[in-house]
């Protein structure tokens, strides 16, 4: 039986939404963990609670499994200004955690879960996902993660790719601030983003890519990927950062999920500023030139291991320096960007502490890992409904 070719990999389509795309339309993705409640073990029920979305229209269509039947996500949908993502991911928010709590669950948004068995989680039954298992076996099933994605749109093939190679430099910082996944297993790892190593280093065609300088570069390889079978769909593409082909967005993928609401707008505010101002330098013909794959794999390291506790590299001044003075540049880089889109990122302090210090220091001061992740269930539950 002939497969239909899947409408993603029409690349000449793809170019054509990008030329189209309306700059700097907006959207934020969330993945949360399904939870027992009481004992805070994963909790199977993503079919039910997705079966019961149907009947609301707005979590019909915004409501979305990722892999395993214990993780849900919420999408706000494309919104013109970072206002409107707010409002509409607010009131999807609302909705799915009042599913969840009409289902007796709970929800988590960290990285990862402290103690579940990857081996008692079970793959979504849809034909993506038994592809998915089938194809990447262990690696699928290992994958127990939850994250934070936007989408930004880009006018511009050419220029969507350009803004995607050059931010390449900057996703470590990103992972750095956003790093909320230091315990697997029960135990501390010794990592800021345990999730950063189950996911980007163990998935094919993750992490971050090398530059492509210009679409007919990347439309090369991703044609070439299809025809060598590597790919029947462009989500298959798990780069960190990437043209997203059937939005006309650049997507941005590499942050752990963040356990307090209002970081979690913040986060995704900066990154959407990040996007915009690359955008901005690229118009005026200063866009930062993509590092090289070498260099952006040390403060990739960096971050995965210390987060912003540790330091990173600057290679124009060929020396380190604190995780936090980084961070400052990031933002003083961004403020145009963020001006000009009304992004405010209110009380978040991209310097710290983040889901994982705070994490760490809660086992530092006596408590269990159990109970400094309860602490986060708790924050989550009070926090993502009050996000303004």
């Amino acid at each position: 039986m002939t497969v239909a070719r899947d409408e993603s990999l029409d690349l000449g389509a793809a170019r054509e939404r990008f030329e189209e795309a309306t700059d700097f339309t907006m959207a934020v993705e969330e993945e949360f963990a399904i939870l027992d409640p009481v004992t805070l073990d994963l909790a199977h029920g993503f079919e039910r609670m997705f079966e019961e979305a149907q009947e609301d229209p707005l979590l019909a269509e915004s409501v979305r499994g990722e892999l395993i039947d214990t993780e849900i996500e919420i999408r706000s949908g494309r919104s013109e200004d970072f206002a409107e993502m707010k409002r509409r991911q607010r009131e999807h928010r609302r909705l799915l955690f009042d599913l969840a709590g009409r289902e007796g669950r709970a929800l988590a948004a960290c990285g990862t879960h402290p103690w579940a068995d990857y081996l008692d989680q079970a793959i979504i039954d849809t034909p993506h996902y038994r592809r998915l298992s089938a194809e990447l076996g262990w690696v699928a099933q290992r994958n127990n993660t939850w994250s934070l994605h936007v989408h930004v749109g880009v006018r511009g093939a050419d220029r969507a790719v350009a803004v995607c190679d050059s931010l390449r430099n900057v996703l470590p910082l990103l992972l750095a601030i956003s790093a909320n996944s230091p315990f697997l297993d029960n135990r501390d790892t010794g990592l800021a983003s345990v999730r950063s190593e189950i996911f980007t280093r163990t998935f094919p065609r993750c992490g971050i890519h090398d530059p492509f300088g210009d679409w007919r570069t990347y439309a090369e390889f991703v044609d070439l990927l299809e025809r060598t079978n590597s790919i029947v769909e462009s989500t298959q593409l798990w780069w960190s950062i990437r043209p997203h082909h059937s939005f006309g967005t650049v997507e941005v993928r590499i942050c752990d999920a963040q356990t307090d609401g209002e970081e979690s707008f913040a986060l995704a505010g900066l990154m959407v500023a990040a996007v915009a101002q690359a955008c901005a330098d690229h118009d005026d013909g200063v866009l930062a030139a993509p590092r090289r794959a070498r260099e952006l794999e040390e403060n990739l390291w960096r971050a995965i291991r210390h987060g912003l506790d540790g330091r990173m590299i600057d290679f124009d001044e060929g020396a380190e320096v604190p995780a936090a003075v980084a961070v400052e540049r990031l933002l003083e880089w961004t403020e145009p960007a963020r001006r000009a889109l009304g992004i405010d990122l209110g009380d978040f302090d991209p310097t710290g502490p983040n889901g994982a210090q705070r994490m760490r220091s809660k086992v530092d001061a006596g408590a269990t890992i159990a109970e400094a992740y309860r602490a986060a269930v708790d924050r989550t539950a009070a926090s993502y409904l009050a996000a303004g």
